[in-house]
């Protein structure tokens, strides 16, 4: 048994190369906007409930967008999606780094400014998850989720880490201009794409009708709905970003907070290189709900643990975790969801997947002001556990789930490589 990832797909696959290649570079300045952004707000304002409360305002407009994002990626040309929507994600980097730049940053910018940038990645996140399942044929389907695990742990330990250094050394002008950069370098790879088709088969239904449908699909298929609700409870229970910058400040400021950003990186980073053995499991409905208790069971000694190494290696297990159940929950994904519902599902996922940690940050932060930043760490991986009981108890076919016994007709057979 091969426990590897096979990389012979950039050698096949052009288009995927490009695009592999763009996001990971993207990602990675985003996972320094993303440490640059709440450390300027604590700073100036010293409050965890600031922090939370600038994750809730980033959610809210992705609630809207990533739906009509799904909708949009079944409809229209994928590339071109992506090209505007990483355009104005540049723009809105280039406004917090001049924000930055004045005298007294202002603190409404920084809420503005990030909330817009999440409502254009509701649109751009799932025009990439279905140009990936439109690019690369069902074989490699399992591969892509290997490397997407590789390429947003990596991204997430090198981005919060870079981060931390270009805050203390630089500051946070020339910090958030990295991420502008890293915008350019997708930009590119997108451009250099070719032969890239529109979705086939596009009926003329009103958007409202085409997220009915959408939901209606999503809905009529438990295994599915488990994977978003096992991930939700996991993410909102426990993610304890929200309070990073106040553990770090006890610990050495900003270069420690690019660690603690990290470690769930490095797990995952760990894992992923070694998951070739994932494409022998078939019960991925388990392999989620073990993923997640595990990681729920891990935030709790990270919680308990009263020295920084000791609590950054059970952070670490813990996004060694997380990182097996995203490998199985995006193959489930691909490989059973059809190619004219891929956009709308992804915009389901999104929300799923991201909505969880914002809510989970602005959850977190209020535990952390109310009862104390151990209280919610602890508790939030305690609720992970017994959530993830539950979602199996209640959703027998989610944990039923075998691969080669439930694919669904229409699931991509017709992909082709580029």
């Amino acid at each position: 048994m091969n426990y590897l990832i096979n990389f012979n797909i950039f050698r096949r696959n052009r288009n995927f190369t490009l695009l592999y290649i763009g996001q990971f570079v993207s990602f990675a300045g985003t996972m320094i906007t993303g440490v640059a952004l709440p450390y300027q707000v604590y700073t100036q304002t010293h409050s965890t409930l600031m922090v939370g409360l600038l994750s809730l305002v980033q959610l809210l407009p992705l609630l809207i967008t990533a739906l009509i994002g799904g909708v949009f990626a079944d409809k229209y040309h994928r590339r071109m999606l992506l090209l505007s929507a990483e355009a104005v994600l540049a723009a809105g980097s280039l406004l917090l780094a001049v924000n930055a730049w004045l005298p007294v940053p202002q603190i409404w910018v920084m809420f503005v400014v990030s909330s817009f940038m999440s409502a254009f990645n509701g649109l751009h996140r799932p025009a990439l998850e279905s140009i990936v399942q439109q690019i690369v044929p069902k074989s490699d389907l399992p591969t892509v989720s290997s490397l997407a695990s590789l390429k947003g742990s990596v991204a997430m330990i090198g981005g919060p880490a870079v981060g931390g250094l270009l805050i203390a050394s630089v500051g946070l002008v020339a910090t958030y201009m990295v991420d502008v950069a890293s915008f350019m370098v997708s930009l590119t790879a997108l451009i250099l794409m070719r032969n890239i088709p529109k979705p086939q088969n596009v009926r003329d239904d009103s958007t409202l009708t085409s997220l009915k449908q959408g939901f209606r699909y999503a809905f009529s298929r438990q295994e599915l709905v488990g994977t978003y609700v096992v991930d939700f409870i996991a993410m909102i229970f426990g993610m304890p970003t929200a309070i990073f910058p106040a553990i770090a400040m006890s610990f050495g400021g900003a270069k420690v907070l690019g660690m603690l950003y990290a470690a769930p990186a490095v797990g995952a980073l760990v894992i992923s290189f070694f998951s070739g053995w994932v494409k022998h499991v078939k019960r991925h409905g388990v392999a989620i709900a073990v993923s997640a208790t595990l990681w729920g069971a891990a935030i709790v000694l990270f919680g308990l643990s009263a020295n920084f190494w000791v609590a950054w290696f059970f952070l670490a297990l813990a996004g060694a975790f997380d990182g097996i159940s995203g490998i199985f929950r995006m193959t489930m994904w691909n490989e059973t969801i059809p190619h004219e519902f891929r956009g709308r599902l992804a915009g389901i996922e999104m929300i799923s997947y991201l909505s969880g940690p914002r809510l989970g940050d602005t959850e977190t932060g209020l535990v952390a002001a109310a009862f104390g930043i151990t209280a919610s760490i602890v508790s939030g991986g305690v609720l992970c556990i017994v959530g993830v009981g539950v979602c199996c108890l209640f959703l027998p076919k989610f944990r039923q789930y075998h691969s080669e016994q439930e694919c669904q007709p229409g699931d991509g057979h017709s992909l082709s490589s580029a």
